[in-house]
């Protein structure tokens, strides 16, 4: 019997609203991987939408939790990061990349901070420098747009031309040591690319998938989760791009229409289908 993959997610818990641990613990786990969970806070609703929601900062949670770990002796295939709730936890999570993860494994790191142009709440210039630093030690980064041109100091727009997203996607490569997966590519008509930058082979390739014109929270959470379960059963980071991208335009296209729906999308709804688009690409 082989081992099974154990992969550990930081992000927060938002107890209402499909976002952050709510959503890459069904996703990821749904790939049939053993997902452990350390919470960066705890919130009664994800920031977007809703007002005068509570936060439990758990700052200072963790490093005496890495230390449990390193005393029980608990190591993982794979760190998968999120939402963060503060500055100072993104030192502690470097120490628990350090220590916790084993020989070879893999480091994915969502820079979820920002997005339309604007930071989320709470987050600001200081921060997305901050995360910069993370990103560096990841194997894979997968900014958005707005996310990416916080962390390359740039002006964001609406559009980028298909020249700006690779010059961007280029730039990124220096925080990373293998994957730019740069979500946003509006160049194909009716299309949503992301580019996916191999470093180690100096490469580029644009994955498309059908764009539907709908916004929501919490879609980028679904697309890492499923990338980040995708790649880890065997998939290349495009095969991984298509997965995720197709996941998150089925899980958007349930939920239009409902108007009592605003807070995320209905992923549950298409979860089963996950089997299905992993033997598909």
């Amino acid at each position: 019997m082989t081992d099974t993959i154990k992969i550990l997610t930081i992000q927060d818990i938002s107890c209402y609203g499909q976002c952050s641990i709510t959503v890459a613990l069904p996703v990821v786990s749904a790939f049939g991987i053993e997902t452990a969970i350390l919470p960066s806070a705890v919130l009664s609703t994800h920031t977007s939408g809703f007002t005068d929601f509570t936060v439990r900062d758990l700052t200072e949670d963790l490093p005496e939790i890495r230390k449990h770990w390193e005393k029980e002796g608990i190591y993982f295939d794979a760190i998968y990061t999120g939402f963060i709730a503060s500055i100072e936890q993104l030192d502690y999570i470097k120490e628990i990349i350090d220590s916790r993860l084993k020989p070879g494994g893999l480091v994915f790191v969502d820079p979820a901070m920002a997005d339309h142009g604007e930071f989320y709440n709470g987050f600001d210039q200081e921060f997305a420098d901050k995360m910069g630093e993370l990103c560096k030690l990841g194997d894979f980064i997968l900014p958005n747009t707005t996310e990416a041109c916080f962390i390359l100091h740039k002006p964001w727009k609406e559009e980028f031309s298909r020249e700006e997203m690779l010059d961007m996607a280029k730039e990124l490569a220096e925080f990373t040591s293998k994957y730019v997966i740069l979500k946003g590519d509006t160049n194909e008509k009716g299309k949503l690319g992301m580019i996916v930058l191999d470093k180690e082979n100096d490469s580029i390739d644009i994955v498309y998938n059908d764009k539907i014109d709908y916004v929501s929270h919490g879609t980028g959470d679904v697309f890492a989760s499923s990338f980040v379960g995708s790649t880890m059963i065997g998939k290349t980071p495009s095969q991984a791009a298509k997965i995720a991208g197709e996941f998150t335009k089925r899980a958007i296209e349930k939920t239009v229409g409902d108007e009592n729906h605003a807070y995320g999308v209905k992923f549950e709804q298409v979860i089963l289908e996950l089997n299905e688009l992993t033997n598909t690409f």
